[in-house]
């Protein structure tokens, strides 16, 4: 006795998938410019700070392919750590700055 198998048909005319498209992930964008405001400037960690929370928003929205969902997530937490640094440096100038100021009023009222 021999059995049957039945070959799929391919069906005739346009295919739809029911699945819905998903954005691409921007995670290595991210990372790069992560990285970019922990060596160079600032603003590319703002950037990537931006980016990452919303594309991780997307990712969990199911709206944005969740692949580079680490990368992402490392970029946006590098560009987190960047302006943070960034602005404790920056009160930290202002801190010496003003006490460099308190000294030389100090030091010109002592000399009287």
């Amino acid at each position: 006795m021999a059995e049957e198998t039945q070959v799929p048909v391919a069906p005739i005319g346009p295919q739809y998938s029911t699945q819905q498209t998903l954005r691409p992930h921007r995670g290595t964008v991210i990372l790069v410019l992560g990285i970019l405001g922990i060596v160079c400037c600032f603003i590319c960690g703002i950037i990537a700070w931006v980016m990452g929370s919303s594309d991780l928003k997307e990712m969990s929205a199911g709206r944005m392919d969740p692949s580079g969902q680490g990368m992402t997530n490392a970029g946006k937490i590098c560009g987190m750590s960047s302006v943070i640094v960034q602005i404790v440096g920056f009160v930290f100038y202002l801190l010496l700055a003003y006490l460099g100021f308190l000294s030389g009023i100090l030091s010109g009222f002592l000399q009287r």
